[in-house]
């Protein structure tokens, strides 16, 4: 935001975060240029007040300024004001010098800002570790220097990652040489053979960041290079070296590299490594080049896991399709799957791979790679797969006389289309180090241009699949059409009165934002949560036992069902494709039951209804599950809550600094719960706690297919997936 006053420009920017309570923490960073004053500050800000309070580490003073309003935008008036009060504040220049300007050097910016480098500190930034040192593997392996790669999972939690490439150099560096290439490799960012493309045509490694970030946040790191029959060594710590380079002996029967790291505690915390998510990472690897063989062993037995794997397939993303759709129907016996060379077809070094197929029992999907790195954002190889498909389609219903086939759309492809894309390129340009979309311009072209050739000819080939696939195109473009014509209708009738269920308990707050509908079981439940409710934002529908498992019910049962009907007529949505998340009355959906099997029985059939009837309301974050306590441990004037039997025992082995014995109370639903306490643990923002339901799937389709073994019509699946995990089983409520 820019706005020009008197007293010069003036820049504001700010980044506020929303936590459970409501806390807003930000950073904002403010400059005029001929007032010569610039402030940088981390504010605090609680619910309801206009002051915003630094925190440790940002200015001595508190400033007040006018808020922005819910569209973030500031009024001249209030930009005007804000700017005055800076300006005027008081703050001395002396605070703000030369010496507030820190420099970091080597590999402390990854230690101090991990988030830039690996895209956070959580689980899934750990694993992307492994990936960085694993994707130099592989582009060993792309240019035929390697066709063997080992990952194992220690004890520990150490990974080691070995492959029987070049070996990563050990003589001087020319620009460097005290150090060895393979410090300054493993020490100093930007730095690796593929900037320049004669050590590599094509890689995943574009920065040469990836194994210095690696050894950055890596509390022990160990790298052996066997190179010339001679085996090197060298060892870091948290991007330290320990030493130089050693001569560790002969190396007769293997050469390459063997690179063995332990994520650092103090950046991951409780993070571990899981056998589940290793052994899918190194599958795919293995099917997007069918010239290497990885082999996986983990000493750390899940009981899902296999510890020992090898993974060669040499029918590449053809075979890696057939494995993800495993026994679900599709439109045509065999994939359209293909290679083109780009060298031969375009003069450009690279390739593209490709598979896809379309079926009916399940959600479409599309899983992208570039150079072996996945990019879960897509990116313009993407838009190039697809608009060769769309136009292929097309061209094939003009030739088949179908008219229908005009108003087919991307969105209509990917609904039941299964694809995976993997392209290698020269210099792929990423959006961001962790390149989760490829922005190269050329790929869409190439790609493009690879593919629809290839495409018209297997849809002339095969004329039985190629019309049932634009069938079934057709039948979906027809009901999205029929949705956008319900939507339009369903806009111009807005002003009729909205129906609500009678037993509904509305909030008095006229928006959605901020809003709750607590979803209780039986009426009980309903009054004392009607009493400790907060009247402006939150509603309440009480349900009458449990609801109909819309997995086993046809659709004629699900319309006339009194339950489903009140709760769709209270949200303000239709079901299935005539849901519009942006019908949606209530900010957040909350599912409260009680704490025993019947209430974890209600919010699965209830969750079912939403996977199935509203996924988009789960995707866009608006349902819940409300986590009431099992117990209330009280010791005079202390009073506790306690989730389940652990969290009790743990607060009665060590006490709760009250006088006298610690009496425990086990609620055994919520209608036994007076107001007070319904509100300090469940509903009340301040201090309860609330689960988000997500779905975070591994692998595509995972949970549709769960849902439907578990909750669907076939109680074979069910007795099958009891057989399958009774083991894991440490504790059976019945």
């Amino acid at each position: 935001m820019r706005h020009r006053t008197d007293y010069g420009c003036h820049y504001y920017i700010a980044f506020w975060l929303h936590h459970e309570p409501k806390v807003i923490v930000g950073l904002s960073i403010e400059a005029a240029n001929e007032g010569h004053v610039s402030i940088i500050r981390r504010l605090t800000m609680q619910p309801g007040s206009k002051e915003r309070r630094p925190l440790s580490g940002g200015t001595r003073r508190a400033n007040l300024f006018p808020l922005p309003n819910r569209s973030g935008i500031l009024r001249p008036n209030q930009r005007k004001e804000q700017l005055m009060t800076d300006l005027l504040s008081g703050a001395s220049p002396d605070d703000y010098d030369a010496s507030s300007i820190e420099v970091l050097e080597g590999l402390e910016p990854v230690r101090k800002r991990p988030g830039m480098y690996i895209g956070g500190t959580d689980e899934r930034a750990l694993h992307h570790m492994v990936a960085e040192v694993l994707d130099n593997s592989m582009d060993e392996a792309v240019a035929g220097h390697a066709n063997r790669i080992e990952v194992e999972l220690h004890e520990d939690c150490a990974v080691t990652i070995r492959d029987n490439g070049r070996g990563i150099p050990i003589d001087p560096h020319p620009k460097f040489p005290d150090k060895s290439a393979l410090e300054v490799i493993l020490c100093t960012l930007h730095a690796g053979g593929k900037f320049s493309g004669k050590a590599y045509q094509t890689s995943g490694g574009l920065h040469g960041v990836g194994a210095s970030v690696v050894n950055a946040l890596s509390d022990s790191m160990i790298v052996q290079v066997a190179r010339n029959k001679e085996v090197f060594e060298q060892r870091f710590s948290r991007g330290l070296p320990l030493g130089p380079v050693e001569k560790t002996g002969a190396a007769s029967n293997w050469r390459g590299t063997r690179v063995t790291f332990h994520a650092d505690e103090e950046i991951f915390g409780h993070h571990r490594f899981k056998p589940g998510r290793l052994l899918k990472m190194v599958r795919s690897k293995a099917y997007l080049f069918s010239g290497v063989e990885i082999r996986w062993k983990s000493a750390i037995n899940d009981g899902e896991t296999p510890q020992e794997a090898t993974f060669h397939f040499p029918g590449g993303l053809a075979d890696y399709l057939r494995e993800s759709l495993g026994n679900a129907s599709t439109y045509a016996d065999a994939p359209f799957a293909g290679t083109v060379d780009f060298q031969e077809r375009f003069n450009t070094p690279g390739k593209v791979e490709w598979a896809i197929n379309w079926t009916p029992s399940r959600d479409g999907f599309i899983q992208s790679y570039c150079n072996t790195v996945p990019t879960p954002e897509g990116g313009t190889h993407e838009s190039g797969f697809w608009a060769a498909i769309l136009k292929g389609i097309k061209a094939y219903g003009e030739l088949a006389s179908n008219k229908k086939a005009a108003q087919i759309t991307r969105e209509d492809l990917m609904t039941g289309g299964c694809a995976l894309v993997s392209c290698f390129i020269r210099e792929p340009e990423f959006v961001g180090q962790t390149k989760d979309r490829l922005a190269t311009t050329e790929a869409q072209r190439l790609v493009e241009n690879a593919v629809r050739d290839r495409f018209d000819n297997w849809l002339a080939s095969d004329t039985k699949a190629a019309g049932a696939i634009l069938d079934f195109l057709i039948l979906r473009a027809e009901e999205r059409l029929r949705r956008r014509q319900e939507k339009e209708t369903a806009r111009k009738s807005a002003t009729k009165k909205l129906r609500l269920p009678g037993k509904l308990v509305d909030c008095s707050n006229a928006s959605r934002e901020g809003t709750e509908l607590f979803i209780v079981e039986g009426d009980s439940a309903g009054g004392s949560a009607k009493m400790a409710r907060d009247r402006k934002t939150q509603a309440l529908l009480p349900l009458r036992g449990k609801i109909l498992n819309v997995l086993g019910a046809a659709s004629s049962k699900l319309g006339s069902n009194a339950e489903i009907n009140d709760l769709t007529q209270a949200l303000g949505v239709g079901l299935g494709t005539r849901f519009n998340v942006d019908d949606l009355r209530y900010d957040k959906v909350i599912i409260m039951t009680d704490a025993d099997v019947d209430g974890a029985h209600i919010a699965a059939l209830l969750m079912t209804f939403f996977y199935t009837q509203m996924r988009p309301m789960i995707d866009a974050g608006h349902l819940y599950l409300a986590c009431p306590p099992l117990f209330r441990l009280t010791q005079g004037a202390k009073r506790v809550y306690c989730l389940d039997e652990a969290e009790r025992d743990v607060w009665l082995e060590k006490g709760l600094g009250g006088k006298g014995k610690i009496d425990v109370s086990r609620f055994k639903g919520l209608g036994e719960m007076d107001a007070k306490d319904l509100k300090d643990t469940t509903m009340n923002p301040e201090t309860r706690k609330l689960i988000r339901v997500s779905i975070d799937e591994d692998e595509p389709g995972e949970t549709g297919d769960l849902v439907e073994r578990l909750m669907g019509k076939k109680p074979e699946l069910r007795f099958q997936y009891i057989q399958e995990n009774a083991r894991f089983v440490e504790e059976l409520d019945v």
